[in-house]
C-alpha cells in the first residue's frame, strides 16, 4: 500500500541523509501519491533518515499520515503494507491501556511493537508488511518483512552505510557507486527462469531481507553490524492426524471465508482479478456473499481476441453468476507498443519480467486506477498450497514409484487419463527443468563465457522430499516469491493495492499440511478446495478441467508478429552478448528452432527465447549502474 526507504550514516552526515531521503520518497512516488513524509534525527552514534510514501487505504485522514511517532516522540514507523487483524488487536492492546487517536492499521502497528516487542507482534499480525521500527529508547532500529514476503524490502551495506528501501532503483540512484551482475541470479533467470529464488538480487552489493524475519541494528555501536533473525517457518507435519473429508471440507472453507473476509477491510473501493478458473472465481463468490452493501462487483479480467487464449467464456459464466459487470483488458500488443511496454514493466520491476503476463497485469492496474479501484484481490498462491500446477501429479507420481507404492501411483495416473485433466496439457518443454538430463530433448546451450561459473538449481524432487515439502519451496523459493515481487510492481505502479488471500498463513498451513491425495484425487488437482466451494460456484466452474494460468498468446507473438523486433534486440552489438552472457549463435539456432515449432509442441519453451529478450531489454535500461 505504500513505500519506505531509510539511511543510516555516521553522525556528521545529516546533510546527506536528508538528501537521499527526499530523493528516495521522489523515486518512489508512485508507491504512495496520497502523502509523502519523512523523519531525521541522531540516535546513538548514527544520523538516521526515513521516507514514507502512502497509498491511502485505512484511515484516509491525515492522521495515519507516516512516518509515525508514538505519543512521547520515542518511537517512529515507516510500514508498507496492511495487518488485516488490526481490530482485534486493537481491542486486545485497548485492554492493556493502549491509546489509540486514529483508524489505522499503522498505529495498531506501532503500539504492538512498544508493548510486546518485535518478534512477539509479528506473530501476532496476520496480513502482508515491510517496515522499519526506530526505538529511540532502546537505540535499535528494526526492519521487518512478512511470513511469506509479500511486501518487499532491500538493503544495502558497506563500511558506515546502510541504505534501505521498497525497490532497487531508489538504492541504485542514492548510493555513490556503481554495481556488479550477480551472475549467479543473472543464469538462474536466462537459463532456468527462476527468479527470486535466494536473498540476493540482480546487482551482487544489494540484498533483499529474507521473508519471515527481522533484522536488528545497535545504534549504540561504533560499527554498523546487524543481526538478522527467523522468526517464522512454513513446515510439513508428516505426523499430522486429520479427521473425516467431511469435517476437513467444512474447515477449509470457514478459513478461506475468513481470509477474504478480512482482506475486504478497507477505506476505498475494492476489486477482484478474474480469470474464470476456480481460484479467483472463488474470491469474487466471496465477496459478494459478504460485502456489507448493494453495489457491483468490481472485476478485473484479461482477454484475447485469440480464441486458443482466451478466458472469456468462463469470465462471461462467472460475470452472469455474480450479475456484475467485468473490466475488460483485451491484450492485443502491436510490436511498437509490446516493446514499449516490456521497458515499462522491466523498469518499474527492477528486474526483468518473466513474460507478457506482467504486461496483462500492468495493464490491469491501468484500467483499476481509471476505474477508482484501489485494492484487489488476487488468487496468487492457490496453486502452490493446493497442488494446482501439472508439475504436482508429476511429483506425487514419482513419490509414489520411490516409495515402491506402484498400485496407487496406476491408480492416480489412471483418474488423470480418465478425466482427461492435466496430462493431455503435458509440455515436454516446460517440463524439461524438472526432468533428469537422460529425459531431456538437447538445445543449444546459449550461456556465455560470464556464465562459465553458473551452478544450476535442482528444481525437482529431492531424493527423501515429498511433494508437502516440495510445495513449501515453491512458496519460499521457486514460485510465490516472484509473483508477489511482480504483482506489488505492476500494482505499485498504478498506485494499487494486491492483496493475497491464498497466502493467508493459516490457510496455507491447513492446505500445505493436508495429505495430497486431497488435494489430487479422483483425476481433480484442488480437490478439496473444489468441494469447499462446490456449493457455491457453477458446476463449470468449480469442476473445469482446461484452465491453464494466467494465459496469453505470447508464445506465438514471439514466432510471427514481433519477430522482427526480436531480432533487432538480438543484434551483434546486444548488451547480453557485450557483457558475455549468452552466445548470439546458438541462441539464434534455438530462436530458429523455436519459430519452426507447432504450438503447443516442440522442445523449446517460450521462455527460453522470452529470457534472453528481457534480459537485454532490463540491462540497457539499467546498465548506467553497473560498473
Amino acid at each position: 500500500m505504500c513505500g519506505v526507504n531509510g539511511i543510516i550514516l555516521p553522525n556528521d552526515c545529516h546533510d546527506e541523509v536528508i538528501r537521499g531521503i527526499a530523493a528516495g520518497n521522489k523515486l518512489q512516488l508512485h508507491r504512495g501519491p496520497d502523502a509523502q513524509g519523512e523523519w531525521t534525527g541522531n540516535v546513538g552514534e548514527w544520523n538516521i533518515g526515513m521516507g514514507h510514501q502512502r497509498l491511502s487505504v485505512l484511515d484516509l485522514s491525515a492522521d495515519a499520515n507516516q512516518p509515525m511517532l508514538s505519543e512521547d516522540g520515542r518511537q517512529i514507523l515507516i510500514y508498507n503494507g496492511a495487518v488485516y487483524n488490526y481490530r482485534e488487536l486493537r481491542e486486545e492492546l485497548r485492554v492493556l491501556g493502549c491509546h489509540f487517536t486514529n483508524n489505522s492499521d499503522t498505529q495498531v502497528v506501532l503500539a504492538a511493537l512498544h508493548h510486546w516487542g518485535v518478534e512477539k507482534a509479528l506473530n501476532r499480525f496476520n496480513g502482508m508488511w515491510a517496515f522499519a521500527w526506530l526505538n529511540i529508547e532502546e537505540q535499535r532500529i528494526y526492519l521487518a518483512r512478512d511470513r511469506y514476503g509479500v511486501k518487499p524490502l532491500y538493503f544495502y551495506i558497506e563500511d558506515e552505510q546502510f541504505y534501505f528501501a521498497s525497490e532497487m532503483k531508489t538504492i541504485l540512484e542514492a548510493v555513490p557507486r556503481k554495481f556488479s551482475l550477480d551472475l549467479q541470479v543473472v543464469g538462474e533467470f536466462l537459463l532456468q527462469s527462476l527468479a527470486e529464488s535466494s536473498t540476493d538480487t540482480f546487482f551482487k552489493e544489494i540484498k533483499k531481507l529474507p521473508a519471515g524475519s527481522y533484522m536488528a541494528i545497535d545504534l549504540k555501536d561504533k560499527n554498523l553490524n546487524p543481526q538478522t533473525k527467523i522468526y517464522y517457518r512454513l513446515t510439513a507435519n508428516r505426523s499430522a492426524i486429520y479427521s473425516h473429508e467431511e469435517s476437513l471440507i467444512q474447515q477449509v472453507r470457514e478459513l478461506f471465508f475468513e481470509a477474504v473476509k478480512i482482506r475486504m477491510r478497507s477505506d476505498v473501493p475494492l476489486g477482484i482479478l478474474l480469470s474464470g478458473g476456480v481460484d479467483s472465481s472463488s474470491i469474487a463468490t466471496v465477496v459478494k456473499i459478504l460485502k456489507e452493501d448493494n453495489r457491483e462487483l468490481n472485476l478485473l479480467s484479461a482477454v484475447s481476441s485469440d480464441k486458443r487464449f482466451d478466458e472469456s467464456p468462463f469470465i462471461d459464466t462467472m460475470a452472469r453468476y455474480l450479475q456484475s459487470p467485468v473490466h475488460k483488458v483485451n491484450l492485443e500488443l502491436r510490436p511498437d507498443n509490446a516493446f514499449r511496454l516490456l521497458q515499462k514493466t522491466c523498469r518499474f520491476n527492477d528486474e526483468p519480467v518473466g513474460s507478457f503476463s506482467n504486461v496483462a497485469h500492468y495493464l490491469l492496474m491501468q484500467k483499476a486506477k481509471e476505474h477508482g479501484i484501489t485494492v484487489i484481490l488476487s488468487g496468487q498462491g492457490a496453486d502452490e498450497v493446493l497442488c494446482g500446477y501439472r508439475k504436482y501429479l508429476g511429483f506425487y507420481l514419482q513419490e509414489l514409484l520411490r516409495a515402491g507404492r506402484i498400485n496407487q501411483a496406476v491408480q492416480l495416473a489412471g483418474g488423470f487419463l480418465l478425466n482427461r485433466t492435466v496430462v493431455n496439457q503435458f509440455s515436454m518443454a516446460e517440463a524439461r527443468r524438472y526432468l533428469p538430463g537422460w529425459l531431456q530433448s538437447p538445445v543449444p546451450d546459449i550461456r556465455g563465457a560470464a556464465l562459465h561459473n553458473y551452478q544450476a538449481v535442482f528444481v525437482g524432487l529431492s531424493p527423501g522430499m515429498d511433494v508437502r515439502q516440495r510445495q513449501i519451496l515453491d512458496i519460499t523459493r521457486f514460485s510465490v516469491p516472484v509473483l508477489t515481487h511482480t504483482e506489488d510492481r505492476m500494482s505499485m505502479a498504478w498506485s494499487r493495492e494486491i492483496r493475497v488471500p491464498f497466502l493467508d498463513y493459516r490457510l496455507a498451513e491447513l492446505l500445505i499440511n493436508l495429505p495430497i491425495e486431497l488435494k489430487l484425487n479422483k483425476g481433480w488437482t484442488k480437490y478439496i478446495f473444489r468441494k469447499a466451494m462446490e456449493p457455491y460456484l457453477p458446476a463449470s466452474i468449480a469442476w473445469r478441467k482446461d484452465k491453464q494460468g494466467f494465459v496469453n498468446p505470447q508464445s506465438e507473438w514471439l514466432k510471427h508478429e514481433l519477430k522482427d523486433e526480436v531480432l533487432n534486440y538480438f543484434a551483434p552489438d546486444s548488451r547480453i552478448f557485450k557483457y558475455g552472457l549468452v552466445r548470439r549463435n546458438e541462441l539464434l539456432k534455438l530462436y530458429e528452432a523455436y519459430c519452426r515449432q507447432k504450438p503447443g509442441k516442440g522442445s523449446v519453451w517460450f521462455k527460453d527465447i522470452f529470457n534472453s529478450l528481457a534480459l537485454e531489454i532490463w540491462l540497457r535500461q539499467y546498465e548506467r549502474y553497473l560498473s
